[in-house]
């Protein structure tokens, strides 16, 4: 059965112009019907078709002189609550107070920074996020599968070169998180990337690729809560490959509730951030989640969210934070607990309050056994106008009683 000219458009990343284009130079041989003068996409066809295209990026390989593609580090990202900045000073905390810790679980893994940093040191890792899009990350900082990385540059300039056509990320997002030729781009790879033949972690590192990227040029203060008024981000997007460093050590990679993966993995120490104010993750970060998925519905109010966005709802950032904290330190199986918590907002209802207080977490953590609370004074990122005097970040370490895991 002949083939679709779209079909074989987003098969190549191209537009279907451009491949009337080659068709009409002459470049590409095709069978037409007989009646109406028609192409038809036949089996010949497409193999002509494929065979310039194959043709024409090994001229394009041949002609780019070997230039490198740019490349970035899994912390080349905004986040909200990014620990990037405090890796010293966990890393100085945890070597310091503990002994023979060779495992550690980030299980509210966010960048993966923390992760990333250990396992950079040799340790073995387990990291968790609820979120897709850092899932994505995870595969492809610390996956397990092969990685054809001649292909992903390859394919990663050809993301590069796509064009803009309209589609649903600039019909909904254009203009407004992103310049309009931007949005283009973004979905036109995003397209792309679907009509690849990948295994699961080179899929995952063009997606990484591609919300790095989105990040870069994203018209926000660092999250898709809402968007500048002005648009101030013009820059053109850019397809970036990952600096990916493997070692001996141990990955490995999960993608669900932590208090439900704490009750099933075993680490020396497990580390915890979790969120502190209302700001649901899910909802900060629904223009990455929603690309990443790429389900494409239908997007309402002003920041074009997804209605459903029920599966990234966490505890943690509603009233019943305290219990699900609790819930959590007493099913982690470790001789270390290591919590991140500061102190930017008091306990309260407000959204920018925090939702368990200092004297909740400590009441909890020292059901598990001692505890030591360290300090960093800290510059908080704040996207609103309040002044925070005095913020410190503070790392509380639990030496758990071997009395107490065995309960």
């Amino acid at each position: 059965m002949p083939e679709k000219l779209i079909d074989l458009a987003n098969k190549y990343g191209v537009s279907r112009r451009t491949i009337n284009g080659w068709v009409h130079s002459g470049n590409v041989d095709v069978t037409h019907n007989e009646g109406t003068g028609r192409i038809i996409w036949d089996e010949q066809s497409v193999k002509n078709l494929d065979d310039f295209v194959t043709r024409n990026n090994a001229a394009h390989e041949n002609n780019r002189n070997l230039e490198t593609l740019p490349e970035f580090t899994i912390g080349n990202r905004r986040y909200l609550g990014s620990k990037t900045r405090m890796l010293d000073f966990i890393g100085c905390v945890v070597e310091e107070n503990t002994v023979d810790v060779h495992s550690i679980a980030d299980i509210f893994g966010g960048t993966g920074a923390v992760a990333n940093y250990f396992y950079e040191r040799g340790k073995d890792i387990v990291i968790n996020d609820i979120l897709d899009s850092n899932y994505m990350a995870y595969k492809t900082f610390f996956g397990n599968e092969d990685v054809d990385w001649v292909r992903i540059d390859t394919l990663l300039r050809r993301m590069n070169e796509l064009p803009g056509d309209e589609n649903y990320v600039s019909r909904n997002y254009g203009d407004k998180f992103f310049s309009m030729e931007n949005a283009r781009k973004i979905g036109q790879a995003r397209d792309f990337i679907d009509n690849q033949a990948l295994n699961e972690r080179e899929r995952a590192v063009l997606l990484t690729s591609l919300f790095y990227a989105m990040d870069k040029v994203a018209n926000t203060v660092g999250h898709y809560d809402a968007y500048r008024q002005v648009m101030d981000s013009v820059d053109p997007i850019v397809f970036r490959k990952p600096i990916v460093e493997e070692n001996g050590a141990q990955r490995r990679i999960y993608h669900e509730d932590a208090n439900q993966l704490v009750r099933e993995i075993t680490a020396d120490l497990v580390y915890i951030d979790t969120p502190y104010n209302s700001r649901q993750y899910g909802d900060v970060y629904h223009v990455l989640e929603n690309v990443i998925d790429w389900e494409q519905p239908e997007l309402f109010g002003v920041a074009m969210k997804p209605r459903d966005r029920r599966r990234t709802k966490s505890d943690y950032s509603t009233a019943k934070a305290p219990q699900a904290f609790d819930d959590l330190i007493q099913h982690i199986n470790a001789r270390y607990i290591l919590v991140s918590y500061n102190n930017m907002a008091k306990k309260g209802a407000g959204r920018s309050n925090a939702k368990i207080s200092n004297e909740e977490i400590m009441q909890t953590l020292e059901k598990r056994g001692r505890v030591v609370r360290h300090e960093l004074p800290f510059q908080v990122f704040t996207t609103g106008k309040t002044k925070v005097d005095n913020h410190m970040e503070y790392l509380y370490l639990v030496e758990v009683n071997v009395e107490a895991a065995n309960d």
